[in-house]
């Protein structure tokens, strides 16, 4: 696939990038921050959004839930031409704030290009962000099917403030992912 695009194609470019954890010593979170700086040097006009700082209400499926934040991140979603979800796994399944954020913002996903980086404790869970599937369905959006799994043997320092992507074949991944988002978004 060939993601060289023209600079001013890809400045105009949208993309938001959430961090679903909030652990404050998260895997997803130090995979995002590589993302966000490889489409920053890919001159991408890229938003980093962290569940961590978005005051968020359960769903409750009769509209509730919705505070300024969401209100707000929402907006900011449905601006953009593609999303990319970083997110732990818990018990095979991505996260309930990821979940919860996608309820609560619903028909802002509509007709998004949509990737996926899920961080794991092993390899058993490979399969987690069946997610995807109800995005596509509901909302209409292309998920990237190249979806990057990460488990701890990935990092280096893991759980410290150090901790960083250690390993060469997770970086490349990542690398193809923000590839692929800009191939499927190009005009």
């Amino acid at each position: 696939m060939d993601s060289a695009l023209p600079g001013d194609l890809m400045v105009s470019i949208k993309v938001v990038v959430i961090s679903g954890s909030l652990n404050p010593m998260s895997r997803s979170r130090v995979l995002v921050r590589h993302t966000v700086e490889r489409l920053g040097s890919m001159q991408v006009d890229v938003s980093f959004v962290d569940l961590q700082d978005v005051e968020m209400k359960l769903a409750d499926g009769a509209g509730g839930g919705r505070t300024e934040d969401v209100i707000a991140l929402g907006e900011k979603i449905a601006a953009a031409q593609a999303v990319i979800v970083s997110a732990p796994i818990y018990n095979f399944d991505v996260n309930a704030a990821v979940k919860n954020l996608i309820e609560l913002t619903g028909w802002s996903w509509t007709d998004k290009v949509v990737g996926f980086i899920c961080a794991a404790g092993g390899h058993a869970s490979y399969m987690s962000a069946i997610l995807a599937n109800s995005l596509m369905t509901d909302f209409r959006c292309l998920i990237v099917p190249r979806f990057v799994y990460a488990t701890q043997e990935d990092f280096g320092d893991d759980r410290t403030p150090q901790m960083h992507v250690a390993s060469e074949d997770l970086r490349d991944r990542l690398d193809e992912l923000c590839q692929a988002i800009l191939y499927q978004c190009r005009p």
